[in-house]
């Protein structure tokens, strides 16, 4: 039985992405008075579909040795995309952070967290569940 499977691995890479988004979202709001700060946002559901590649699609095709394989990566190689939001709206001073829709994004991430947390106790206490009855 593999003990660090796929899922694990993804629910790993999917908290550790969320505890860096909160990190992005409170800098935001920390900066809402600063004049120019342009609001950060963190993407990394992109990567994490390419690395899981459940049904091989995502991946690029490699047909010849001298192709570099760029596709999936796995999670190793996983890397969100820390971006300026273009979507801002520049108040007087330049600064793009509205404080409202920053609280919101915040407690969408941390439902997100605190459900990702669950799912990984639960997957963890079916594995110990399965060691544990094969003794």
């Amino acid at each position: 039985m593999d003990i660090n499977d796929k899922t694990l691995q993804a629910l790993a890479s999917a908290i550790k992405f969320r505890e860096m988004r909160q990190e992005v979202i409170a800098s935001n709001i920390a900066n809402a008075e600063t004049p120019g700060y342009k609001a950060k946002r963190v993407d990394f559901e992109e990567a994490l579909a390419r690395a899981l590649d459940v049904d091989g699609e995502l991946t690029m095709k490699v047909n010849d040795q001298k192709h570099f394989n760029v596709g999936g990566g796995g999670f190793k190689n996983l890397k969100p995309d820390i971006y300026e939001d273009p979507n801002g709206i520049v108040s007087e001073d330049g600064n793009t952070v509205d404080v409202q829709d920053e609280m919101i994004r915040q407690a969408d991430n941390q439902l997100m967290y605190d459900t990702l947390v669950q799912l990984m106790n639960k997957k963890l206490g079916i594995k110990k569940y399965i060691i544990n009855s094969e003794r």
